[in-house]
């Protein structure tokens, strides 16, 4: 007899849009881009002065420069010189953050589109991101052990019966929503922390694309089920 999988009550508390990803770009961060750009002694840079030293340095460089230092000081050992160079050509057009098919990179591709918009007034394309609070409540409270492990799976399969049919999620993932892996759920759901739990319930606080999820503010409560990725059994 298969178990009946776990039903919840699903209920959007905020909804709201970002063109920053939060606590992101650190000051470390900014005297580590300096270094990328040979300036002498960062350190020396008083704290709130470090990201528009940053911004400014950028502004030396030609902007597809700006971008391959960025890339390489986001991605080391992710991507090579040759990627590099053609993505920072496509970044002065492309939103890499939705158009590359490497989704795993899509949030470090925002961060630096994001930095080099701002330190360039434009010439990058605008950045758009989601912010939003969502409540789950279990009809059965043991089933809320499914976001122990790995929740982004089991959350995204909660999230898409909230948006339209037509939405990205549905219509290019609706063998994972419905299958037993969602791999792709962890890299669309840039930020995603728990900010209260109770005996049935959690509510998750999640930073998205809006490519993936912007649809999600017109959601009203409803309920559906979700289920997490199946599990592959060690060998003993």
């Amino acid at each position: 007899m298969l178990t009946p999988a776990p039903k919840f009550t699903v209920e959007r508390l905020t909804f709201a849009t970002l063109t920053e990803l939060p606590n992101t770009w650190q000051n470390s961060d900014y005297k580590a881009l300096l270094v990328k750009m040979n300036y002498d002694n960062p350190d020396a840079i008083s704290e709130a002065e470090l990201k528009e030293m940053c911004l400014m340095s950028f502004t030396d460089l030609e902007p597809r420069e700006a971008a391959e230092v960025v890339l390489g000081y986001l991605y080391p050992e992710e991507l090579n010189a040759g990627q590099i160079e053609n993505l920072g050509h496509q970044m002065l057009t492309e939103k890499l953050w939705e158009e590359n098919p490497e989704l795993p990179l899509h949030k470090g591709f925002y961060q630096a589109t994001q930095l080099l918009h701002d330190a360039y007034n434009g010439t990058f394309p605008a950045t758009k991101a989601v912010e939003f609070q969502v409540k789950c409540t279990a009809e059965n409270p043991a089933d809320l052990a499914i976001f122990d492990d790995e929740p982004a799976a089991p959350l995204v399969r909660l999230l898409a019966p909230g948006l339209p049919a037509n939405a990205l999620i549905n219509r290019l993932f609706s063998s994972q929503v419905e299958g037993d892996k969602f791999e792709e759920a962890k890299s669309m759901l840039w930020q995603l922390s728990t900010k209260e739990k109770t005996d049935n319930s959690i509510t998750f606080e999640v930073v998205s694309s809006a490519y993936w999820l912007e649809d999600f503010k017109y959601a009203d409560t409803y309920e559906a089920t979700t289920h997490a990725d199946a599990t592959v059994p060690t060998e003993e």
